[in-house]
């Protein structure tokens, strides 16, 4: 008897291990995680907040997100940001973060050697051209990659505009 329930016992930590093994989202920081733990984030993590995403982008997704840089919003127009952020901007500023964001966890290397039309959470489209390296429109996709729970962030250096 206790021989058999040794053998179960083992052959249910060993189905265990091979599912997180397949898996490699299962637990850890999801994306707002990341992104709040990242100085190099902080424009976006606000702008988050104001929209009111924060629980979207905890979800279950899964997403991949081109994750602007605090350099990328600097880069915007004087004072586009700081307009953006205030409550009567909301539905703008939605937008413009949805465009940010498509369906599924999305790697690099599946978009390696690819050009793409992709649909984005906004509604709108992003072109995706990974023939050399990764770019997202106009913008450069500088660190990719990062695992998320929820899906996967890719880091680029302009701020996209639907």
């Amino acid at each position: 008897m206790n021989r058999r329930f040794a053998l179960k016992t083992a052959a249910a930590f060993g189905l265990v291990g091979l599912v997180a093994a397949c898996d490699p989202m299962a637990g850890g920081n999801d994306i707002v995680d990341i992104a709040s733990s990242n100085a190099d984030f902080s424009t976006l993590v606000a702008a988050v907040s104001a929209a009111g995403l924060v629980d979207t982008l905890k979800g279950d997704g899964p997403f991949t997100v081109f994750a602007p840089t605090n350099d990328a919003f600097a880069a915007l127009p004087a004072g586009t940001v700081e307009s953006l952020l205030e409550p009567e901007n909301r539905d703008q500023l939605v937008a413009i973060l949805t465009y940010h964001v498509i369906p599924g966890a999305v790697t690099s290397d599946q978009l390696a050697g690819a050009t793409l039309d992709v649909a984005t959470v906004q509604g709108g489209t992003v072109k995706v051209d990974g023939t050399d390296g990764v770019m997202v429109n106009d913008a450069t996709v500088t660190t990719a990659d990062i695992t998320a729970s929820n899906g996967v962030i890719h880091v680029i250096d302009k701020v996209l505009l639907p």
